[in-house]
């Protein structure tokens, strides 16, 4: 049977629930028959599998989580791995290699925490009912064990924070949410990572979840992750932001610096007036699932 990397990137969810189960089970088969399944350029081998696990269940940002929890035993398998590798080894890898690492786990961990509740069935009033949220702890209270630690899923996002002073993981980390981070169909690779990050960061702006630019109303609406994590945009961004922008807050001129590459003319145009206002909305907590359980 051949490898399940010659299944198109562009399958998408409209073959619905046999073609799912077709997925899940074909994955299952290229691991166990191959040993270690092809993986995009680059990737460590200890992130192999979760190439595998992206490629097949991740399309568009969005996840079969069905498919995913019908066959869990390669993420399980994936995240022991993690688990066993020493934090001395880690410490003495280049600081790429560490940063993917970390980015790669986060989001591993944010999988198999939605599969272990899946499907979500919440209560709380303040989330949509399927939203990871819904799920006590999910990122400050659950602990997980990676790279010979203890951590939360908070607790590894400072973390990443801290060794990659790059706020661009922020739009990296898929947060099992629409509005987060949109999850990528390949693992991060420490040979790539600097593309990856500046490619997770153009496809980040153009997104409606994250930014939108209102030249009627003279608003741009950020999302919130900018205020979460303020200190990290302000560090890698307000130094580059247009010195016409100096009377402005600190994390607006950081996120007008992130943002204007990837304007188009017009709406260069509209920030170049500088007559607008900048406001936070509202972050979309639903499920990034394309398995019905939204």
């Amino acid at each position: 049977m051949p490898s399940h990397r010659h299944l198109p990137r562009s399958w998408r969810a409209s073959k619905a629930g046999v073609l799912r189960a077709l997925a899940a089970l074909a994955l299952a088969i290229a691991v166990s028959a191959a040993g270690q399944p092809s993986s995009s350029p680059g990737v460590d081998p200890l992130h192999r599998p979760l190439d595998a696990l992206l490629d097949m269940y991740v399309r568009d940002g969005l996840v079969y989580y069905n498919a995913l929890k019908a066959l869990p035993g390669p993420l399980e398998e994936y995240l022991q791995a993690l688990a066993a590798v020493p934090p001395a080894t880690i410490n003495g890898w280049p600081r790429e290699r560490q940063v993917a690492f970390w980015l790669n786990a986060y989001n591993a961990l944010v999988l198999d925490t939605v599969v272990d509740h899946y499907p979500i069935r919440g209560r709380s009033p303040a989330y949509p009912a399927a939203s990871i949220r819904q799920i006590p702890g999910a990122f400050d209270g659950r602990t997980h064990r990676v790279g010979g630690r203890t951590l939360t899923l908070d607790a590894l996002e400072t973390e990443l924070l801290t060794l990659s002073g790059d706020a661009r993981v922020v739009l990296a980390l898929g947060r099992g949410a629409i509005g987060g981070g949109r999850l990528r169909s390949e693992a991060f690779a420490a040979s790539r990572l600097d593309a990856q990050l500046e490619a997770v960061a153009r496809e980040a702006v153009t997104r409606h979840e994250i930014v939108r630019l209102d030249a009627g109303a003279g608003l741009i609406s950020l999302s919130p992750l900018f205020s979460w994590r303020d200190d990290a945009f302000i560090v890698s961004y307000a130094g580059r932001a247009r010195p016409e922008f100096a009377s402005r807050s600190p994390i607006e001129r950081a996120a007008l610096a992130l943002i204007e590459p990837a304007l188009l003319a017009a709406e260069r145009e509209f920030i170049g007036r500088n007559g607008f206002r900048v406001a936070f909305h509202e972050f979309d907590w639903r499920l990034n699932d394309l398995s019905g359980g939204r």
